[in-house]
């Protein structure tokens, strides 16, 4: 029997989003319906409505939740009933080429729900952002999407884990393996930028740089470890991060922003045969060109972080237990609490940088 819910819906490409009653089916095999808490809005969201990431119009928004399992399909034994999960957009296949070779965090067919959820009315199907689509009262994921984790954890900001913060931790944990003795420096201190700061602080990096536009944004940054700041307004950040660092450039920069000019700073912000890592989601027509003769010369490595290359049934859980532990401040993340009702104003806000994170309560 269909649930129906109400749910925030991108009807077409750039067009305000609306909040429509939907209908999401019973699980099927492998499947499981959520009941969703909170979800955080996140800058991906806004690139869905925007098409900047697809046309497969209308497009159910959300990814970044917290929930609990209201119902399970037939196969599923690891979850049930009443179980508290954090939504995840990778669920590895166990049978793609990556994993057959021990690398999960690059499953190339990751799991979704089968089954689709439709308009109220007309039947129409929705692609779910991300094969979540949580800014709903319910969702259909697969199985392997729902990890579950400790529930003292308030939802509004363990479903945090569910993207942004997980992403830019692990960008500086797993993608660029910071490590003690480190110096690091992160581009763009919006809320993946902080949890890259966060991860490489946790990691035992001996200065953390924080590059950043605006002040706002930089004093946040040192809250979450950031040792030193760089505002890149009326200064060069590559010079500023080379006097930070005896003149030789970060072992490892992140690039929390994904613009064509954050990313030549990052290349060039690197000491020799430093680390590079893109965590920032560029727009498909953004274009970079880099001489030729640096990237041989200068060495090291350049690397995309696809979901800070985390798995998350085994991430997941620990970066909850480092938040209950008071290790990792989730809550700092937060910026408001809101409703369905308000997800266009919150996408303003975010444009703006006024906020880290607004967070659905539902």
């Amino acid at each position: 029997m269909p649930h129906e819910a109400r749910a925030v819906v991108a009807l077409k490409k750039g067009a305000p989003v609306e909040v429509l009653p939907i209908l999401v089916p019973d699980p099927g095999p492998g499947e499981v319906l959520v009941t969703v808490q909170a979800c955080g809005v996140c800058h991906t969201d806004l690139h869905y409505r925007d098409g900047a990431v697809g046309d497969a119009f209308p497009y159910l928004l959300g990814h970044e939740a917290a929930g609990v399992v209201e119902a399970v399909g037939t196969g599923v034994t690891d979850l049930a009933p009443g179980d508290y999960v954090v939504l995840a957009w990778r669920a590895p296949c166990g049978q793609c080429r990556a994993c057959r070779r021990a690398r999960p965090w690059y499953c190339f067919a990751s799991r979704n729900a089968a089954r689709p959820m439709t308009l109220l009315g007309g039947g129409t199907e929705l692609t779910a952002a991300l094969g979540i689509g949580a800014f709903a009262e319910k969702t259909l994921v697969a199985a392997g999407q729902a990890v579950k984790v400790d529930p003292s954890a308030r939802p509004e900001a363990a479903g945090l884990i569910g993207c942004g913060v997980m992403a830019g931790y692990g960008a500086a944990v797993h993608t660029g393996g910071v490590g003690s003795g480190d110096t690091v420096a992160v581009i763009g201190c919006g809320g993946v930028g902080n949890a890259a700061i966060a991860g490489a602080s946790r990691a035992g990096a001996r200065r953390v740089i924080a590059v950043d536009l605006d002040d706002g944004k930089l004093d946040a940054a040192e809250r979450f470890g950031a040792t030193d700041t760089v505002n890149s307004r009326g200064t060069d950040p590559i010079e500023a991060v080379r006097a930070l660092t005896g003149g030789h450039g970060a072992d490892v920069v992140i690039d929390a922003v994904g613009r064509p000019e954050t990313y030549r700073q990052a290349f060039y912000m690197r000491d020799l045969a430093g680390t590079l890592v893109q965590v920032g989601v560029p727009e498909p027509d953004m274009r970079i060109e880099l001489p030729l003769l640096d990237l041989f010369s200068r060495g090291g490595a350049l690397k995309s972080s696809w979901y800070g290359d985390c798995l998350p049934s085994r991430d997941f859980p620990v970066l909850i237990d480092l938040f209950l532990s008071g290790k990792l401040d989730l809550e700092r993340f937060i910026s408001e609490t809101i409703t369905l009702d308000d997800i266009e104003p919150a996408f303003t806000k975010m444009q703006r940088g006024e906020v880290l994170r607004s967070v659905v309560v539902v």
